[in-house]
């Protein structure tokens, strides 16, 4: 094949430009290689697609080419393996496009293309199956009690770091070729920490082989400690171990100890020390008792001895993961059985706590300040922020849990989430984050295998990690700002968890059981996020004091519920609340019972109490309400059928009208209620919650109607209406999109019956509409439903209620533009319905006009818009921050969507919807507006819509604050909660909004503003 500088040469640099390459031009050279020719014809037809998928297409061609003149007089395999579409390609192009170092590997060892056809897996492998890999690769016996290596030397070593290196290859296409690299981290760390033991036990056996007698008189165990103890390996690291030995019968101790030492210096040798293999790792001894001052290889009792009188806090923390790896696993296994006592013992010893603080920031502190900025292990918010938090509270709490004693960081995570000495959502973060760090350390390791936890800084290197993580689109920028945000969100959870004490979290423990005394209990309060720990412990005593069945099951709610509490931004105010409705409820059947045998009432409970003062509040005044929350149904919408039964069934049973109303705002109070907890517990969101919200005051202005209908009846002593009367819906309730705080905008029409003295029926008319706004928006003992009819013609200056002719002479003389986009949003929803088609057909025209909006109106409408923008923007508000008329905020978006409508909904019939969301779709359905647009403007409204509600559902009131997005760190942390952000993600939740509203105000100044 011949490339050329014009034609197919061009078209084939874009074709590798898209595919990723960085340099198209050597790309085409390497594809033009002679060697990699003689494999395939047409190598460019094979590669470049599967190439977009690789980290870093240019190394991968490289090593490909290289690969190629490797295998030249004997290149079936990869012919074999580039022709096929499957696996085996996959495979190699990942391992090749991410590691120099395998490259390299396979180039010199092209055999081992051979395990690149195979598609079993590197992980999840059988550790005694990759033990006897590595054993039979120096000829010794995996089922000896004592293996011998029969290929000793560098031959043996040779032999062992080729069959090591091998068996990571597999590893690694395994870990490369993972759809999510963050889930597949656990299972690469252990294959990595199996294989080092498996490499080990080889080198252990080359050791032996140096030896006359093998070393048969001493029993040799080498224990893993750190990553490796854990089975959480890298790819390359340090492999921290302590050795122990004991003489077999009729040897005598001290010479046993030097054979001793022989074999674990001939095992260090082994693993580290120059041959014609590259050299594994080092083997670091530095965690025995005394350090690099002590002996390298002691005996069980010396070890003993050593913690009883002499050992650090330090070194039983690090105990914590010691795990036997090699050599006699029965020695191995009493030695880590020895140091048990002495770890889950070490809470006990003076300044415990405080040692274990002391000792991470020494490791903080020498951090070198030109690394601190790049250090993903060591440094602020860095994986030993996720490790030293892990143990603390395993080593705090384990000696009475053995659930949570798991030498694995993301298992023992999971088992203190599990067992409530974690929040679940911290927990969830953390691991998260720690996944992250660990994925980005392993591949930055994985290029050249050398160690190194550090982040690059050159582009084509975050470049290429970043596509190794599964974020090509994101790229470098995406990549350092989703690192950085995870180091933010672990340094907060480190902060805030590191000193976690201890708190009964099973269901069987009674205060006399309970482990903590209440200093140490208001000292976990205070670390988990509670503001008045001493106020919090006041509440619990009195739930759980005494004999009673009641404060025993409260006993076994507590420990647990106190944990979800702090999930949420405010525990105090929900341990608060939850004091007021279990004093409420406490002595009926059913409520600790709920609480207790409900798999989700108890935890919902919690959340909706510590997250929303809103929910609180309102489960407060209706404490049966609880029982919604054991079931998803109870949670779910009403439908507008069933409310108004419910209506209809309160109105004839009822005489007196303000005891009707009363109790129609009661029943909105109630389904206010129900959405909010469920929108709180993520049941109903969105656009699901706002339409509830919105039948709920359909079904109350429905019923409030019939009253003051009636009322103006009694008042005339007339038996029937001497007008129709109609209540249209506008503005946000008439798009379905009302909120918690939201009015009810109207107009009021009527029209009088044939042959009714026209001005009787002005007078009845005013009378009802007078009377239904009084009802509604009253103080009373139910929440008000302002009724704003500020929308009508000539506003406030014009008459409350006017008759249909009124209307239509004034829409047919005097309507402005603003008028016809406010029409836009007419929704009659009470009243007649044959004046209700009527007035549908009236306003048509204006908001649906023939032919679309004049141009003339469209530029006023915009300059509406912009006076808008510049003067109703309250004084000192951000622009950015303000949800409803900032930039890029719902007015922005409602306000394109509506011109959109007014310029093409006469010749589309799906532009004639009064929903925000329907209109942006049914114009980008038409091609009046991009999808993407679409999606930016959906996005950003709904988006801010929620923020608008979450507002009141976090704070419990409404009001102007609601229509902006916080500063304020707590209220940005409530109100990220409310509406379903992880804990601790409140600056994440303003990213996300600025980013979002920047983006369709984007959208806006092209569409709205052209």
């Amino acid at each position: 094949m011949t490339v050329s500088s014009s034609g197919r040469g061009s078209s084939l640099a874009g074709r590798l430009t898209r595919a990723g390459v960085s340099d198209p031009a050597r790309a085409q050279t390497l594809l033009a290689d002679a060697a990699l020719l003689a494999v395939v014809d047409e190598p460019a037809e094979l590669l470049i697609g599967p190439l977009t998928d690789v980290a870093d297409p240019d190394l991968a061609l490289l090593a490909l080419a290289k690969l190629a003149g490797a295998v030249v007089d004997d290149s079936a395999v990869l012919r074999g393996i580039l022709q096929d579409d499957g696996g085996p390609r996959t495979r190699l192009l990942a391992v090749i496009g991410a590691s120099v170092a395998l490259g390299d590997t396979l180039v010199a060892h092209p055999e081992a293309l051979q395990i690149l056809l195979d598609d079993t897996p590197g992980t999840g492998v059988a550790v005694e199956g990759v033990r006897a890999e590595l054993l039979s690769a120096v000829g010794a016996d995996p089922s000896a009690d004592v293996p011998v290596a029969t290929v000793g030397g560098a031959a043996g070593i040779d032999a062992m770091r080729r069959a090591y290196r091998f068996r990571l290859l597999r590893i690694a296409a395994t870990d490369l070729t993972s759809n999510d690299p963050l889930s597949r981290l656990p299972g690469v760390a252990a294959a990595l920490a199996d294989l080092a033991a498996a490499a080990l036990e080889a080198s252990l056996a080359i050791a032996r082989a140096e030896l006359d007698d093998h070393g048969l008189g001493v029993r040799l165990a080498v224990i893993g400690m750190g990553k490796c103890g854990g089975r959480e390996l890298n790819y390359v690291s340090d492999v921290d171990v302590i050795y122990v030995a004991e003489p077999v019968d009729g040897v005598d101790e001290a010479e046993a100890l030097s054979v001793g030492a022989r074999l674990a210096a001939g095992l260090a040798r082994a693993c580290s020390s120059p041959s014609v293999e590259p050299a594994l790792w080092p083997v670091d001894a530095a965690l025995r008792p005394e350090g690099k001052n002590g002996p390298l290889v002691r005996t069980i009792a010396s070890h003993k001895a050593y913690y009883e009188r002499w050992a650090k806090t330090w070194e039983f923390q690090a105990l914590l993961k010691a795990r036997p790896l090699a050599g006699d696993g029965a020695l191995g296994r009493e030695y880590v059985e020895m140091t048990q006592p002495f770890v889950w013992g070490a809470v006990t010893r003076e300044h415990f706590v405080e040692d274990s603080q002391a000792m991470r920031r020494r490791v903080e502190s020498y951090v070198p300040a030109a690394e601190a900025d790049r250090q993903i292990k060591l440094g602020v918010g860095g994986l030993r922020d996720v490790e030293f938090t892990v143990q603390l509270l395993q080593l705090v709490h384990g000696r009475a849990d053995e659930s949570i004693r798991s030498p694995s960081t993301l298992t023992a995570l999971a088992a203190l989430a599990a067992g409530g000495y974690v929040g679940r959502s911290h927990a969830a973060q953390l691991a998260v984050c720690y996944r992250l760090m660990r994925a980005l350390e392993h591949r930055i390791q994985l290029h050249r295998l050398r160690r190194t936890h550090l982040m690059p800084t050159s582009e084509p290197d975050l470049r290429r990690l970043a596509r190794s993580v599964g974020m090509r689109a994101e790229g470098a920028d995406g990549l350092v700002e989703r690192w950085k945000a995870a180091k933010r969100d672990v340094r907060r959870l480190h902060e805030e968890l590191f000193y976690r004490p201890l708190l009964p979290a099973t269901a069987q423990l009674s205060t006399e059981e309970a482990s903590l005394s209440p200093d140490e209990a208001r000292a976990r309060l205070a670390a988990i996020g509670y503001l008045d720990p001493a106020g919090a412990m006041r509440h619990i005593a009195a739930l759980t004091e005494g004999l009673s069945r009641r404060a025993a099951i409260q006993r076994q709610l507590l420990p647990v519920m106190l944990g979800w509490f702090a999930d949420g931004a405010d525990p105090d105010g929900g341990l608060l609340a939850f004091r007021r409705l279990s004093d409420e409820l406490g002595a009926t059947h059913w409520y600790l019972k709920l609480l207790r045998d409900s798999g989700t009432a108890a935890r919902r409970l919690a959340r909706v109490l510590s997250t929303s003062r809103y929910v609180a509040d309102a489960l407060t005044r209706s404490p049966e309400s609880v029982t919604w929350l054991a079931d998803d149904a109870d949670l779910e919408p009403r439908t507008y059928e069933r409310l108004t039964a419910e209506a209809d069934a309160i109105l004839t049973r009822s005489e007196e009208p303000v005891k009707a109303v009363t109790a129609l705002r009661g029943l909105r109070r109630r389904e206010l209620a129900r959405t909010a907890a469920a929108d709180v517990t993520g049941t109903v969101t969105g656009t699901r919650a706002s339409q509830s919200l919105s039948v709920a005051a359909d079904i109350v202005l429905v019923g409030a109607l019939r009253v003051a209908e009636w009322e103006a009846r009694s008042q005339r002593g007339l038996d029937e209406n001497p007008t129709r009367m109609l209540v249209v819906a506008m503005g946000r309730w008439g798009g379905r999109e009302m909120g918690y705080s939201s009015d009810a905008d109207v107009l009021f029409v009527h029209d009088p019956l044939p042959g009714a003295d026209h001005v009787l029926a002005q007078e009845f008319a005013l009378s009802v509409t007078t009377t239904l706004r009084t009802m509604l928006s009253s103080v009373g003992p139910e929440p008000a439903l302002e009724v704003d009819a500020d929308l009508r013609p000539e506003g406030r200056n014009g008459p409350m209620v006017r008759s249909f002719d009124s209307y239509a002479e004034y829409y047919d003389r005097w309507s402005s533009p603003w008028e016809s986009q406010a029409l836009l949003r007419a929704r009659p929803v009470a009243g007649d319905p044959e004046l209700a088609e009527r007035f549908v057909e009236l306003v048509a025209p204006l908001r649906y006009p023939d032919g679309g909006i004049d141009p003339s109106v469209e530029r006023e409408i915009r300059r509406i818009k912009a006076r808008v923008e510049s003067e109703r923007l309250p004084r000192g508000i951000e622009p950015t921050r303000h949800l409803k008329l900032g930039r890029g905020g719902i007015a922005d978006v409602e306000w394109t969507a509506q011109l959109l409508q007014l310029r093409h909904a006469d010749r589309e019939p799906a532009l004639r919807t009064t929903g925000t969301l329907e209109a942006l779709e049914a114009a980008a359905a038409a091609g009046h507006l991009d999808a993407d647009d679409a999606q930016v403007l959906a996005d950003a409204w709904q988006l801010a819509s929620r923020l608008r509600d979450g507002n009141v559902l976090w704070t419990g009131r409404g009001g102007a604050h609601a229509d902006v997005l916080p500063h304020d760190r707590q209220a940005l942390a409530g109100l990220a909660r409310v509406v379903g952000y992880p804990a601790g993600s409140g600056g994440e939740l303003e990213q996300d909004y600025l980013r979002t509203a920047r983006r369709a105000r984007t959208v806006v100044e092209r569409v709205f503003y052209g």
